[in-house]
C-alpha cells in the first residue's frame, strides 16, 4: 500500500498555555513528516493577528511548510493584498483560500464575495508564488441549492488557479469518489484531498455535522450515542472506524490525508499508526 501525503491543521491558540501546547502537538506531528500544517482563519479575519503569528512559528520551528487559511467576506483588497505581502515577507508559499463566513452583526460583505474570486485576487497580485488550496464538499455544501450549482461553484474555484482542494470531513468514502468522479468528468485534474475528523466527542461531532451537512452513517451514530459519556468507548469505536475509512481511501489510491487535528497529537497520530498496521472491524464501512 502506497502511503499518500499528510497535512495537519490547527486552529491559532489564544493563550499562553495553548500556544505551548501547539508547539507540542506539531513537534510530535512532524515526526511523520507532513507536507504542510494548514492553520484556520477566524470568521471575517478575526484570528488574523494570531493566525500569522501561529504560520510564522510552525514553519520555522519545524521547518514544515505551513498555509494560513485566508477568507475574504468582510475585508477589503488592499487589506488582502497586506496579508498576502506579509506571507510573501516571511516565505509562506501555500494558502488555503475560502469565502468564509461573516461575524455576527458585520453588514460589510467586502470587495471580493466568494472563493473563486478570492483566488483570482490571488493569482492577479502574486503569480505563481503561492500554492493555493481551496475548499470542496462531496456531500454538497450546506448552503447550496444543489449538487450541479455546488460542482459548477467548485469548478469557478479550480479554473480561478487552484492547485489543489481539501474536502470537509466526511464519514462516507462512496460519497468522496462520486464527488472525484463528477470532477474528472468536467475536466478538473486538480487533487482532491480528503479531510479526515477524527472521532473523539460524539456530541461536539454531531453538532458539527448537522451545521455542514457532513453525514454520519446510521449504524455508526446510533452506536456512539449509545455511549452516552463514554468516551473511552466512543473514541475506540471512532478510531477503529476512522482507521478503516483510511484504509480504503489509500487503497483507491487518493493523493493525501488531511487530518483535522483539533490543537491534538493521540487522535491523528493513532489513526496513521493503525493504517501503517490496517485491522478489520466488525461493521462495514
Amino acid at each position: 500500500m502506497d502511503i499518500p501525503k499528510l497535512s495537519f491543521e490547527f486552529f491559532p491558540p489564544k493563550t499562553d498555555k495553548g500556544v505551548e501546547k501547539l508547539r507540542t502537538v506539531r513537534n510530535e506531528l512532524t515526526a511523520l513528516q507532513p507536507e504542510y500544517f494548514s492553520v484556520t482563519y477566524g470568521a471575517g479575519g478575526s484570528t488574523q493577528d494570531c493566525t500569522l503569528q501561529t504560520v510564522i512559528d510552525t514553519q520555522k520551528e519545524t521547518g514544515i511548510n505551513a498555509a494560513p487559511h485566508l477568507s475574504c467576506v468582510g475585508s477589503s483588497k488592499r487589506h488582502i493584498r497586506n496579508i498576502l505581502d506579509t506571507y510573501q515577507a516571511n516565505n509562506i508559499k501555500r494558502i488555503v483560500a475560502l469565502r468564509g463566513d461573516l461575524p455576527s452583526g458585520m453588514q460589510d460583505i467586502g470587495e471580493l464575495h466568494y472563493a473563486n474570486e478570492l483566488v483570482s485576487f490571488i493569482r492577479e497580485e502574486t503569480g505563481d508564488y503561492f500554492d493555493i488550496e481551496v475548499a470542496a464538499y462531496p456531500e454538497m455544501h450546506p448552503q447550496a441549492p444543489n449538487f450541479q450549482t455546488d460542482l459548477e461553484n467548485f469548478a469557478r474555484k479550480v479554473r480561478a488557479g487552484s492547485n489543489g482542494a481539501i474536502t470537509q470531513y466526511f464519514y462516507n468514502i462512496d460519497g468522496y469518489f462520486r464527488f472525484v468522479d463528477s470532477c474528472r468528468g468536467i475536466g478538473l485534474e486538480i487533487p482532491i484531498i480528503p479531510g479526515i475528523m477524527p472521532i473523539t466527542n460524539f456530541t461536539q461531532l454531531a453538532r458539527f455535522s448537522d451545521a455542514t451537512g457532513a453525514e454520519i452513517p446510521r449504524w455508526l451514530r446510533k452506536r456512539l450515542e449509545s455511549y452516552g459519556d463514554d468516551l473511552e468507548s466512543i473514541e475506540k469505536l471512532g478510531t477503529d472506524f476512522v482507521t478503516e475509512m483510511c484504509v480504503k481511501l489509500v487503497e483507491q489510491g487518493v493523493p493525501g490525508l488531511h487530518f483535522y487535528s483539533m490543537n491534538r497529537v493521540e487522535p491523528s497520530m493513532t489513526i496513521w499508526k493503525n493504517i501503517t498496521g490496517t485491522r478489520q472491524l466488525a461493521e462495514p464501512v
